[in-house]
């Protein structure tokens, strides 16, 4: 995979965190929020974000 690639799945996992951050704010905000959702969200970024490093890894960064 070359750079273009990291790069560009560098962004969409970026932009996806921004996207699941933005999902748990609102579900927190809910009277009776739903724990086991927001956790599931925060396990997700936390996968995003280690993919990010990777790409960063390759990319020499």
């Amino acid at each position: 995979m070359g750079n273009k690639h990291h790069k560009k799945a560098i962004e969409s996992l970026t932009l996806r965190i921004t996207e699941h951050q933005e999902k748990i704010k609102l579900e927190s905000e809910k009277s009776f929020p739903d724990e086991g959702l927001i956790k599931h969200r925060e396990k997700e970024i936390r996968a995003f974000d280690k993919a990010i490093q990777q790409g960063r890894k390759r990319l020499g960064q």
